[in-house]
């Protein structure tokens, strides 16, 4: 009989803990929720000191996920500008979805193309405004800042209605995750106080301007520390998430493009609440372990994704009759780019009259490039259906190799 071989642990210090008082702001919820007068809040470890062995045990996979991220972003983050803008759109989506925020397809096109689309659609979008605000900005010399995630967080709450007012702020008052909905009675989660949040964001941006570190330890526990400070009233986890490419960035992991890991975390979101509350405990392995391993696999499907890519501008080619030069052939080389288009658009970027832009957006609909999805004659919205269709695609195929 053989016994398994347990896997490495990563201890860093546990979380300590307060008990504070509490009261709501108005009454509300049961009569348990309005007698609360205390909560005990997290406190976790700062981490501008911190030392980090990495275990003997990850060593090896850190290093194939470090170059698989690394070989896609030398591939095609340069040949490929459009390969950017699919993967922010896949990370804005699934990171959303880990929220529980959902939107059909259609919804999701008609909000990229500024057509409004239903509120979980728009927030898909302002999502991945948001990614791309903050990991664009996370270059090696300016760094990440805390005013570069306020104004990120500013940008993903601006259409939510009962956020807006919170959006760009840390919060001023206590949240807690999970329990009662009007008192953090029976939560799972209670982040430390709000008038500790400025002190400990301070202290996690020193520990994310480290260059002495492994980047995707870095990056792994950036994210685990910002969850547990919790410092905005909502779009947390949204935020968290796109720090790891911030710090992939500001390290010079990625030059152009960014790793989709939330496609990865959604395909098991209970593992990963899991290995947060791992790491509250004081071992950052589990969280480590999934963040490395969906690292490497998201990588190794935005290879397949973009050779997919490449590939769709001459094969659209080959369907068109027209004659070179013509509306439908130049519209071609723009489409990766935009992946939903308008007439108006069209008439812009291509300087055509509105007659011209019409018809070559219809026969790239005769050859079955583009799918209108309005059903309308005015306002009318088309999407680049098979890229699209390789967005979903990208989220399946890193799904089920992180489930199989």
């Amino acid at each position: 009989m053989t016994s398994r071989k347990k896997p490495p642990t990563f201890p860093v210090s546990p979380h300590g803990n307060r008990t504070v008082s509490w009261q709501q702001s108005q009454r509300a919820g049961t009569k348990e929720d309005r007698m609360t007068r205390e909560v005990t809040v997290s406190l976790p470890p700062l981490l501008a000191q911190i030392t980090l062995p990495v275990p003997d045990g990850m060593t090896e996979e850190l290093r194939q996920a470090h170059n698989a991220v690394v070989e896609t972003d030398a591939r095609y983050g340069h040949a490929l500008t459009a390969l950017n803008t699919f993967l922010i759109r896949t990370e804005g989506v699934a990171s959303s979805k880990i929220e529980q925020v959902e939107a059909s397809a259609m919804d999701y096109a008609l909000a990229l193309a500024g057509k409004h689309g239903n509120a979980s659609a728009i927030a898909m979008v302002d999502a991945g405004s948001a990614i791309n605000q903050l990991v664009s900005g996370s270059t090696c010399g300016t760094g990440i800042t805390g005013k570069a995630i306020l104004a990120a967080h500013q940008t993903l709450m601006k259409s939510d209605p009962t956020e807006v007012n919170f959006a760009g702020k840390w919060r001023t008052m206590q949240n807690w995750i999970g329990g009662s909905n009007y008192a953090p009675r029976n939560a799972l989660y209670v982040p430390p106080p709000a008038e500790t949040v400025e002190m400990y964001m301070s202290d996690l941006l020193a520990f994310a301007h480290r260059q002495d570190l492994d980047p995707l330890v870095q990056a792994t526990l950036v994210h685990a520390q910002f969850e547990s400070i919790h410092p905005f009233t909502d779009g947390n986890g949204r935020i968290g998430r796109a720090l790891i490419n911030a710090v992939l960035r500001y390290r010079a992991v990625t030059s152009r493009t960014i790793v989709p890991l939330a496609s990865a975390l959604v395909a098991n979101t209970e593992r990963y609440f899991a290995a947060l509350g791992a790491y509250r405990r004081g071992d950052l392995a589990p969280l480590l372990r999934e963040f490395v391993s969906g690292t490497r696999i998201a990588a190794e499907e935005t290879q397949v994704a973009a050779g997919t890519l490449v590939g769709m501008p001459a094969m659209w080619h080959d369907r068109l009759e027209t004659r070179e030069g013509s509306a439908s052939r130049r519209l071609i080389d723009v489409l990766l780019d935009v992946q939903t288009l308008t007439s108006q658009w069209v008439e812009k970027e291509l300087e055509l009259t509105p007659r011209s832009a019409l018809g070559g957006i219809d026969e790239l609909e005769e050859a079955g490039i583009v799918t209108e999805i309005t059903g309308r004659q005015r306002n009318r919205v088309w999407v680049v259906s098979e890229v699209m269709a390789e967005l979903e695609e990208l989220n399946r195929r890193i799904g089920a190799r992180v489930n199989g």
